[in-house]
């Protein structure tokens, strides 16, 4: 067994805390690696605060990992020591459903993924726990390669936010003559409308804010939209092919859905704590759909980082130390983030 040292949540509602465990002994199919840094994502935050149920304590959150492999397992073929890797929001599935077997593992339908953190080992059911840790074992099927080509910090994120965004944006083959809203300039937000542009989008930001539009166009939006001013708004009522739905709050959606335009599609990334209503006419009267998208699977996710190491596409942060964890929290809270707080690791070994 592997000594680790990590950040963890001890229970509900308690601040994490240094928290020493053992990792598992490398295997013939797997890598370690020695994580340099992890991005600190709002569902680690939803979950050390059992807002979804079911959180299993100590809780070592984080699933935006990058870092070195210092080990491989003998019977490893795509990975050799010293190259950089990433581990993503899954660890693991049952690999032989149909979602497993057409390169979809985040829906797998036996066992479920198996969460980075948060979950339990297939067989063991033993928790696993995350990238606010020195060091991790996973099996290389579950691994991604990391381009050396760019900020190893910055490229953390896109392990979730990027995916997150990047796959839908995939599924409904965004590009050229598509117009696209991103609701929220967030974490998540500020990658899809980096996505979507540099797929040949054109992207407007709808926001209430009016002091995020020069943010907006900087990361590459083509228009913004004040979403509390009515006149702003009308100008495109049934103006998009697509919006992402970044928002995890409460709002009105038919306000929204109004934007689009026949057959037009909302996408929800964002998980509100109560459930969203619309009306059904809202939909029917322009045969307009509302859909939702979770990860992509691990193919996908490659495909990702390469499009991301291709068109030098990466998260905008703030490097924190492990032991502001606890403040970054309250700050992500106030929305006092821009746009993703990453962990440089180091502060942890040291």
């Amino acid at each position: 067994m592997l000594p680790t040292k990590a950040y963890a949540a001890p229970a509900v509602n308690i601040p994490l805390e240094p928290f020493n465990f053992e990792r598992r002994d490398v295997g013939p199919h797997d890598v370690l690696i020695d994580i340099q840094f992890c991005g600190v994502c709002h569902s680690d935050l939803h979950q050390v605060r059992d807002e979804w149920g079911g959180s299993i304590f100590p809780m070592v959150p984080g699933h935006e990992i990058v870092g070195r492999i210092t080990q491989v397992g003998d019977h490893v073929k795509n990975f050799k020591v010293g190259d950089l890797a990433g581990v993503g929001c899954m660890v693991d599935s049952c690999r032989t459903c149909p979602s497993c077997q057409e390169g979809l593992e985040q829906y797998c339908e036996t066992t479920g993924m198996v969460g980075t953190y948060n979950s339990r080992e297939i067989g063991s059911g033993a928790p696993t726990y995350g990238g606010y840790s020195s060091q991790i074992v996973v099996d290389e099927k579950y691994t991604l390669k990391v381009s050396e080509k760019l900020d190893l910090a910055r490229v953390a994120p896109l392990l979730c936010a990027g995916i997150t965004t990047y796959s839908p944006l995939r599924q409904w083959k965004v590009g050229p003559g598509h117009r696209v809203g991103v609701m929220g300039l967030g974490g998540l937000g500020h990658m899809a409308v980096k996505l979507a542009a540099a797929m040949g989008a054109e992207v407007t930001v709808l926001s209430t804010s009016p002091n995020k539009e020069a943010d907006a166009k900087e990361l590459g939006a083509h228009k913004f939209v004040v979403t509390k001013d009515k006149d702003q708004m009308k100008s495109v009522s049934n103006y998009f092919d697509f919006i992402i739905n970044t928002v995890s709050a409460q709002l009105d959606l038919a306000t929204y859905v109004n934007l689009l335009r026949r057959d037009g599609t909302m996408i929800l990334l964002g998980v509100p704590t109560e459930a969203p209503h619309i009306h059904a006419f809202n939909l029917i009267s322009k045969r307009r759909r509302i859909a939702g998208s979770l990860i992509g699977g691990i193919a996908e996710t490659q495909e990702m980082l390469d499009f991301c190491a291709e068109h030098n596409i990466m998260s905008d942060i703030e490097v924190i130390d492990i032991k502001d964890i606890n403040e970054s929290y309250e700050r992500m809270l106030k929305g006092d983030v821009k746009y993703r707080f990453v962990i440089d690791l180091a502060t942890l070994k040291n």
